[in-house]
């Protein structure tokens, strides 16, 4: 999808406003930012999953709505964040008309700017700059992302606003690798919902489902909404 808007402001609402098959291959590249109190850092995306809500095994919003995916279920262009393992933030991006879940999960990405920020947030990463955001969760972890985020509108004007998405510099669909998303159970882990930038060297690896265990880390596969 083309974009009029400057390299500050952020994707409109509209972007975020169709099928979720279009809106997660169209992410890769795009800027995330995130904002807070110790300082900003951006990230490229390069990796991610769709999910389809209702009619989708693999999603949260499979059974319907619930406390915890009710965001999913609002307007497109917010932030569904949830917690999963007991242990780990994952952050996805809401997308579709209102009333019909559907989500992106942001899978990975590249630190341009603040890396001094998640260093120490991902000191397992020990100097690897490429896996500060390599995977779901690292990529939350590095960018301080929790629950009090979810439902954050990455749309917003203004200059206040903790996370948002810029244009970027979109990627073009020959650099675009398709596959099974990780970590999916049964009829889920068929679909090819997962997009990457095709030779970048902050994609997480494939894992196929693996029975859940309380002790899996942050590179764990770690399915989205």
């Amino acid at each position: 999808m083309s974009s009029t808007t400057t390299a500050t402001e952020p994707l409109p609402r509209a972007f975020f406003d169709r099928p979720v098959l279009e809106v997660a291959p169209d992410l890769l590249g795009r800027t995330l930012v995130r904002r807070s109190a110790e300082g900003t850092i951006t990230l490229r995306l390069t990796e991610v999953e769709a999910y389809a809500g209702e009619i989708d095994p693999g999603s949260h919003a499979f059974r319907g709505r619930t406390a915890r995916n009710a965001t999913m279920f609002g307007p497109p262009g917010h932030a569904y964040v949830y917690f999963t393992y007991g242990m780990w933030h994952c952050l996805n991006l809401v997308c579709g008309p209102e009333g019909r879940a559907s989500g992106v999960l942001l899978r990975a990405g590249e630190v341009l700017s603040g890396a001094e920020l998640a260093r120490p947030r991902r000191a397992a990463a020990r100097g690897r700059d490429h896996e500060l955001a390599k995977g779901p969760a690292r990529l939350a972890t590095a960018l301080e992302v929790d629950r009090a985020l979810d439902g954050t509108d990455v749309c917003a004007d203004g200059e206040e606003f903790a996370l948002r998405v810029l244009a970027g510099t979109p990627v073009a669909r020959e650099r675009i690798g398709t596959g099974p998303r990780t970590g999916v159970a049964g009829d889920g882990g068929v679909h090819p919902w997962r997009f990457w930038i095709t030779g970048d060297p902050t994609v997480s690896p494939y894992r196929p489902h693996q029975p859940r265990r309380r002790t899996r880390g942050l590179d764990a596969g770690v399915t989205g909404s």
